[in-house]
Parts: C-alpha cells; structure tokens; sequence
C-alpha cells in the first residue's frame, strides 16, 4: 500500500503560487511509489482537519507568506524543557523565492529546537526544504532542488505568414519587470514589428490595478516609430490561454531589471513550454538559463540575433525539466527523506542531539581540495576563448602511461598543462593544493588527447563542480555535461533519471570522487552502463599500495585504492571493459602529504568499454 503524502496549497486564486503548485501536484499525483493528495486549505483548522481524515506520512506544503499567512509552529511542536513532541510526519516547505544565501541557512525548526536557537529564526518550521532552483549549490542537507517543471503543450495555431516580427512579454505589474525597456529595445532594432504584452491584473499585488495602468500608459507613450504596433491586455489567462498567447509570438522577451536577492521567475518556464526563441536580461531572476551555450542574454545577444537561433540553444533545458522528470525528483527526495535515521533517534539531552545532529548533516571541512569553494567573487569566466591552445604531453623516452601514479615525474611531465590550467583559470586554480593538481592536468590532457578518436563526442564530468579539467574543456569550446552531488546529482541517482541515455557517451572522467563514494562498485558499474561501446573513462583516485580498513587516510575518504584493488576487484566490476593500457602501479614511496597524518600518492585508472 502506498504511503500518503499530503500537498497543501492555498484555495485558487489569480496567482503563480497557486499555478506552479498546481502543475507540480499533476505531475508528482502520477506517482505509482507515494499517494500524493492534494488539499487547499485557508486555515489551521482545515489543515488539521485533512491530516485526520489522509493519515500522511509526510506533508509538503506549496508555501508562501503571502499565500499561506495561517501556517505556524505552533501545529508542530510542543516544548517543554528538553522534550518535544511532534506530529510524526514529515513536515516539507517548497521555497518560491529561494537565493542561495536563503537555501544555505533554511535550517529544520525541529533542530532548531534541539540546538537551541529556536527563538531567532522562529519562521523556519519546516523539516526539509524544496527548491526549483536548479543554480543552487546543495551545500545544506535539509535542502533539496529541482528543476523547474515545464508545461506540457501542444501547439494548436496556425502558421504565421507576416514577415513583420511579433515580439511577446508577460507578467504582473510588479517592480522592475522592464516592459518599458522592451518597447524602447524594439525600437532600437526593427523598424516594423508587433509587440504584445499581457499584464493581468492580481488578487496578491497590486490589488487596485493601478500598476499595470501606469505601466500600460508609459509603454504607449513611448512608441515613436509608426511601424511599431503595440497590443497592451490585461486578463488573467489560464495556463492554456497563456501558452498560446505565447505561441503566437515570434520570440519571447523578459528584461527584469531586479538584481540580488531574488528567486527564480516562472516565466522562463511558460515561455519554455511553447519552444518559441527567448531573450532575457541579466537579472538574476533568469540564472538558471543565462549561462546555457549559447547565451540568450541581450547584454550579449541583439533581439535579431537570438530571433535568428531559433529554439535550438533551449532544447535540452525543456526536455529536462519535463513532468516526467519532476515527478522523479520528488520521489527521490522523499526517498532519501524517509532514508535518514535522524528523526528515529529518540530524543534525548540537548547536547546529545547537536551531536548527532553535526554527525547526520555536517558537510566535510573545506580545506580538502575536493569540496570547492562556492564564493561567487572567485569563479573564473568560462567564455568561449579561441586563443587558448593545447599540445599533449609527449615523453620522448617512454610512450604515453594510461595507468600510472601521478608522483613527481607526473609532475614534471605535466608542468605545462598546469600551466595551462593557471592561466586560463587564475582563480579556480588559487583555491587546490597544488600538488594535487598533476590530477587535473593528467585527466584533461587524456581526455583532450581522445577526443580525435570521436566524431562529435559526448563527455559527462562526474564530480564536475569546480573541476578545472572540466572547465578548461568548456573554455576551449568542448561541451562536457557535469553531474555533482553539489550541483545536482550523485552518479548513482543521475544513472535512474528518466532522461539519463545509458551507452552515450564516447568519454567519462572523474577526478579524486570515487574515493569519497561509499558504493564504489556501483559507481563503476554506472559509468560502465553510461559509457558507448568504444568509450573510455578517465579516473583519478587517492593511493597507497598495501593499505588495508583501519588504517590512516584522509577522513573524507571512504578508502584509499591499491595495486591489488585496482587490477581485480575494481576490474571485476565492469566486466565489459578493459585497462587502456596495462597498470604501472608500483609506489613504494608516495610523496604527497596532505597533513603529517596522511601520506600516500595519486593513482589513474583508465578503461575502455568493449565493442
């Protein structure tokens, strides 16, 4: 029997709260793992009421102040001394207006209450936290993100045979939406055209519609060319109406002028809905979409320019974000919700429960050159750049090692990737320990080396985020997907996505991660299922020959690998592949230090999926 899980929302209204929960219960009720409900309450009374009648296992709640200005603790909890009592289900909270600074420190009320500091914060009463921010760095375990749910659509109107362009906006009349710098930006650029702009009036902001009027009437004035026709409404459209009122453009614009602090709009995700050519400014509003290759962004792009792309730089965005895919996330969160051991502890002294609670949701120290830096001042720019060029390393006395200890020698062999890598990526490469970056240089120059062997190859980084490997290839104009727990998805979750083509890609690499993955034979297992027959993967792993459970590594590592580990037991999991090239594995002495405490080498492992 399948457990209940309730979706709570705010009775209909004229609102994209309202609608993007909508869209979100249609594509998750599908679900044949969870019995999702969904129950529109406007009081506790009623909410308490449907959590009697559907006995949930957990509750997710289509939350926003706005909408749902009932919701309180005081539902949840009951404090008296060190004990608390609670409802058993789990409580989750979608974010509507998410920032990065906001998803870092959404913290669970219930360990707020243990750890004490429940009295600052007293409006974070949820246990778990969903964002459909797919910019978010997951650096907070009580958060999780998805993607953003993208309308199904099929198109319904005729062909346009006007060679006069219609360019299309909409949105409520809220600050800085930029309908005005729309009017003037087409303007600018054609001398014939049709701009439509549909700014409903709302129930939440802008109650007397006086917005919306005003920003009508400036628009109007500012048309000065007489071939420039502009059609101004007003009416709340239903999702249908609002699809094929965006259908019927040419291309649709959105040029919000809001800067920090502020969470993803959902425009993007109708305007996706109808694969018609977007254009955006570079508010952070639209960050999940900006850095897409090539950029949509008129700071970089004219209106005729991105006209002229067509839909094509937005295709794979639209197809990921799919209502198959949503409904997949949500069922691995909860999964991975109803997985933690946290909530079954039995309370105890507060004391003991910052421990367990720093043990269960702590993430590692940041000194460890694997977990990067996410200080945005300190990102390097990874625009296309045709000046960057790249020789292999040649070794005149011994041919290229595949499968090798990355040592000294190593690192006198690729002081020039290195230095590639330092010039092309200042900052990223300010943050590693820099004898640990032979790594990086050994597996982009293999990659780099490889790619002749494809004809337009497929790439998938694991471990991707800040991986100056990764990066490097981006900047000269080689498209790598990336998976990162990090940024989205640990290798065995990426592996189930609906969307995920098992045998597609002609190159996997990961450098320094499989150390770090308890389940190293299903990480091997996934990349030999993800690799095309013909395909190589580049690996790069802590090592020191003879180290057995037990004894000194890193903490952050699950284990450290070994000759014998690496030509057996390691091979045996991915019986339809072979060494490139047979391993040189002896190190008798390893010479990289990370602490006084731990000394061992570096290690690679590169195979090839059989034909």
């Amino acid at each position: 029997m399948k457990e209940n899980i309730l979706f709570v929302t705010h009775s209909k209204k004229k609102c994209g709260v309202y609608q993007f929960g909508q869209n979100v219960f249609e594509a998750i009720s599908t679900s044949n793992k969870y019995a999702f409900i969904k129950v529109e309450c406007e009081s506790l009374n009623e909410l308490q009421k449907a959590i009697s009648k559907n006995i949930p296992t957990a509750i997710i709640y289509n939350y926003h102040p706005n909408t749902m200005p009932w919701l309180s603790t005081k539902l949840f909890f009951k404090v008296n001394k060190n004990n608390i009592t609670s409802i058993k289900c789990k409580q989750i909270g979608i974010i509507h207006e998410v920032t990065q600074y906001i998803a870092d420190n959404a913290t669970s009320y219930r360990n707020k209450l243990l750890l004490g500091s429940y009295k600052k914060k007293l409006n974070s009463f949820f246990d778990y936290y969903i964002a459909a921010d797919p910019s978010l760095l997951l650096k907070n375990p009580v958060v999780f993100k998805t993607g953003r749910l993208i309308p199904t659509y099929i198109s319904t109107s005729e062909t346009k045979n006007s060679d006069i362009p219609i360019i299309g906006s909409f949105g409520f009349a809220s600050a800085n939406k930029g309908f005005e710098e729309l009017v003037n930006k087409v303007q600018t650029e054609f001398d014939k055209a049709i701009i439509r702009i549909n700014i409903p009036f709302a129930e939440f902001i802008d109650v007397d519609n006086e917005n919306a009027k005003a920003i009508s009437n400036n628009c109007k004035a500012l048309i000065k060319k007489e071939g420039i026709k502009l059609e101004l409404t007003h009416d709340f459209l239903e999702e249908k109406e609002l699809l094929d009122f965006l259908a019927k453009n040419d291309i649709n614009v959105f040029l919000y002028k809001d800067k920090d602090g502020r969470g993803i709009s959902s425009v993007i995700d109708y305007a996706l809905a109808v694969k018609k050519p977007i254009a955006v400014s570079n508010s952070p509003m639209f960050r999940h979409i900006i850095a897409n290759n090539p950029t949509i962004c008129i700071t970089n792009f004219s209106l005729k320019e991105i006209l002229k792309k067509g839909f094509q730089p937005l295709e794979s965005v639209a197809t990921d974000w799919d209502k198959t895919n949503i409904l997949w996330e949500y069922e691995r969160i909860l999964d991975t919700i109803f997985s933690q051991n946290l909530s079954k502890q039995k309370f105890g002294k507060i004391n003991t429960i910052k421990n367990i609670y720093k043990k269960a949701l702590s993430i590692p120290n940041s000194s460890f050159s694997w977990l990067r830096d996410t200080d945005s001042a300190t990102k390097d720019n990874l625009t296309f750049d045709n000046t960057l060029k790249y020789t292999p390393v040649i070794n005149e006395n011994i041919r290229f090692k595949y499968n090798r200890i990355l040592d000294d020698s190593a690192r006198i062999l690729y002081e020039p990737t290195i230095s590639l890598l330092t010039t092309a990526l200042p900052k990223t490469m300010a943050k590693k320990i820099a004898r640990a970056n032979v790594q990086q240089a050994f597996v982009f120059d293999t990659v780099y080396r490889n790619l002749i062997n494809y004809i337009n190859p497929k790439l998938l980084c694991v471990g991707s985020y800040e991986d100056t490997a990764s990066m490097l290839l981006t900047k000269m104009g080689v498209a790598v997907e990336e998976i990162d727990p990090m940024i989205n998805y640990f290798l065995q979750d990426y592996y189930t996505k609906p969307t995920t083509k098992k045998a597609s890609y002609d190159i996997i690499f990961s450098t320094s991660v499989i150390e770090h993955d308890p389940d190293d034979k299903s990480f091997l297992e996934c990349i030999e299922g993800l690799l095309k027959p013909g395909g190589i993967a580049v690996i790069t792993c802590d090592y020191k020959d003879g180290w057995v459970s037990g004894q000194p590594k890193p903490d952050v590592d699950a284990r450290l690998y070994t000759k014998k580990c690496m030509e057996e037991r390691m091979l045996s999991y991915i019986p339809k592949c072979k060494l490139v090239q047979l391993g040189d594995w002896d190190c008798p002495n390893p010479d990289f230090f990370l602490t006084k405490d731990y000394q061992y080498t570096f290690a690679t492992f590169v195979f090839k999926k059989q034909m």
